[in-house]
């Protein structure tokens, strides 16, 4: 009959003695598990730290490639600025000429394509965008930008933009990096997988180090490294100790990152259509209907929204205002910089003006324009959104480095790189547990045994339920748990394991 042992682990999962040694098993096998007499928590550690350990062994390469990317991205903003700043940026001149001259300026350089929205200066020494799309050698989901002096009227170049934020081709590039690796639809899944495991590796993480901690109540011996520790509870001091600073910050790029992504994206948005929590669009039609709510622009850009020469009169129509009267009509509403400009669809649709600033305090007012009369036909206030739809804009702006500007930017730079070094210590740590020559052996499995049935269905029933909204969750988790029964079983019918 083979020998059937116990691998007898320390506080933090590390063997203390050799696992594969011969002999009696301890006393505490003949308890069953669960039923030692600790409390529950006791029985709930070992599962979490083999979930803690498992996850972060397979999970971390790719929170790793988002949080280098992430920092990238973080970057972009000032990048852009210096790479752009011809585009971006004019001497201050006495007085901006009327904006339907800007527009004749930019047609005149690059008569391709319709105009689909303009965004007039936003403040002294900033160009006017005039966006285009349809334009032959751009991507359909992007516009090109024609850059124009305020001033003179001249055209400072033209740049493909992508995105309400107007990110321009280095942000875009870096951007997509990060979203989808440049790969598409299959490429989100990379960065989806890692949104769904980033808040379950750090909520076991902070769990394990809070009870490592447990009889250490002062708050330095939680947040702070153990600097006269060695080896392997050295790099263990320092994960746990950064591990506390950025756990707030990682749950929330955890949470915000799933706003958007493909399949619990969909769930997030099912879930706020059904309670009335959608974020709602001004109604741009001449005849009072309501358009459907648009969610679009809280992600993405225009796409290949069709346009029209806005420099004139309007030829589609008996009559038009004129975009300068247009945005006179939006300023008498309280529509301050930076705004768009977005022209009618067609003879049934108004002009749509909206505010696009994205830092704090936010401003993301509309209004709908009679091209015809320069009446304001709808007004669309940020206050009066639904709660769930403020709390989305916000998320997402805080996310993308927009909400509070350069400040925000260095935030998110910090938890990027707090991430990093966080999996890095993690696999030294993996390293160390093997005397430094070697990765260690994986945690003992059978935890989930030493769990009572009262927390464990619960817990279970909460985790099939999570996993169905959020799929790249649930379906790892569920396979690596077949997965790991299966294997378990065939070890223990060759007497190589104790727990079944």
């Amino acid at each position: 009959m083979p020998d059937r042992t116990t691998a007898v682990t320390t506080d933090d999962g590390s063997p203390t003695a050799d696992a594969g040694a011969a002999g009696p098993p301890p006393v505490a096998d003949a308890r069953p598990p669960g039923r030692s007499g600790h409390h529950w928590s006791t029985g709930l550690r070992p599962l979490v730290l083999r979930l803690h350990f498992y996850a972060g062994v397979l999970v971390a390469p790719f929170l790793l490639v988002a949080a280098a990317t992430g920092l990238l991205y973080a970057a972009s903003f000032e990048a852009e600025k210096i790479v752009y700043d011809h585009e971006l940026r004019v001497p201050v001149g006495e007085r901006e000429l009327p904006v339907s001259q800007q527009i004749d300026a930019a047609r005149a350089a690059h008569p391709e394509g319709t105009i689909s929205a303009v965004r007039p200066s936003p403040e002294a020494g900033a160009t006017t965008r005039v966006l285009l799309s349809g334009v032959k050698g751009v991507d359909p989901d992007h516009t090109l930008a024609v850059f124009v002096d305020p001033y003179t009227g001249k055209v400072r170049g033209a740049l493909e933009q992508y995105g309400s934020t107007g990110a321009l081709p280095l942000r875009t590039w870096i951007d997509e990096l990060h979203r989808d690796l440049h790969l598409g639809e299959t490429g989100r899944l990379y960065s989806e997988f890692a949104a769904s495991w980033l808040w379950v590796i750090t909520g076991g993480g902070l769990v394990l180090w809070l009870a490592r901690r447990r009889t250490k109540r002062r708050l330095r011996a939680i947040a702070l490294p153990d600097r006269a520790a060695t080896g392997r509870r050295r790099t263990m001091s320092f994960h746990g100790a950064v591990g506390v600073w950025a756990a707030v910050g990682l749950f929330f790029l955890s949470a915000t990152g799933l706003t958007w992504s493909t399949y619990a994206g969909a769930s997030i948005e099912d879930l706020r259509s059904a309670i009335g929590q959608t974020t709602p669009s001004v109604s741009a039609t001449l005849d009072g209907r309501e358009r459907p709510h648009d969610n679009a622009d809280e992600h993405a850009g225009h796409g290949s929204m069709p346009g029209m020469d806005m420099g004139g009169e309007d030829p589609s129509s008996a009559r038009d205002v004129g975009i300068d009267a247009v945005l006179k009509a939006a300023r008498a509403e309280g529509l301050s910089n930076p705004v768009e400009i977005v022209p009618p669809a067609d003879a049934d649709t108004a002009y749509v003006v909206r505010q696009i600033q994205r830092s704090w305090p936010e401003k993301q007012d509309s209004v709908a324009v009679d091209p015809a009369t320069g009446e304001v036909t709808d007004v669309l206030r940020f206050e009066d959104y639904p709660v769930l739809a403020k709390l989305t804009r916000w998320g997402i702006d805080a996310h993308t480095g927009n909400l509070f500007g350069l400040v925000n930017q260095i935030a998110l730079g910090a938890l990027a790189l707090a991430l990093i070094f966080l999996i890095l210590w993690g696999y030294r740590m993996w390293w160390q547990r093997g005397s430094g020559s070697a990765f260690g052996r994986p945690v003992p499995r059978g935890g989930w045994q030493q769990v009572p049935p009262y927390v464990l269905v619960p817990l279970a029933a909460a985790v099939a339920v999570l996993g169905y909204f959020v799929p790249l969750l649930g379906i790892p988790l569920a396979a690596f748990w077949a997965l790991d029964i299966v294997l378990g079983e065939l070890a223990h019918r060759r007497g190589l394991r104790t727990y079944r």
